[in-house]
């Protein structure tokens, strides 16, 4: 009996597979700051449009990120 294997034609290299699972984690990491502040109930839409249009540079993403953790509003109530 012969022993057949069946193999995609072309294969990716190594190299492709480690930058695209790279890519993917950075990619879940870029809106971050974002769901920090909308967990936290901060004013997050701000916080989304910074972290939209000037995360891609390093600053506006530490921006982002330092807005997301900023104090949250508080309202005193009497009852």
């Amino acid at each position: 009996m012969t022993n057949v294997r069946v193999e995609p034609a072309d294969r990716s290299w190594t190299t492709t597979k480690v930058v695209a699972v790279i890519v993917a984690i950075l990619t879940g990491g870029y809106m971050l700051p974002w769901a920090i502040a909308a967990v936290r109930d901060v004013p997050h839409w701000s916080v989304f449009w910074v972290n939209l249009l000037l995360g891609w540079t390093i600053i506006g993403w530490v921006v982002a990120l330092v807005m997301s953790l900023r104090a949250q509003r508080q309202v005193v109530t009497f009852d």
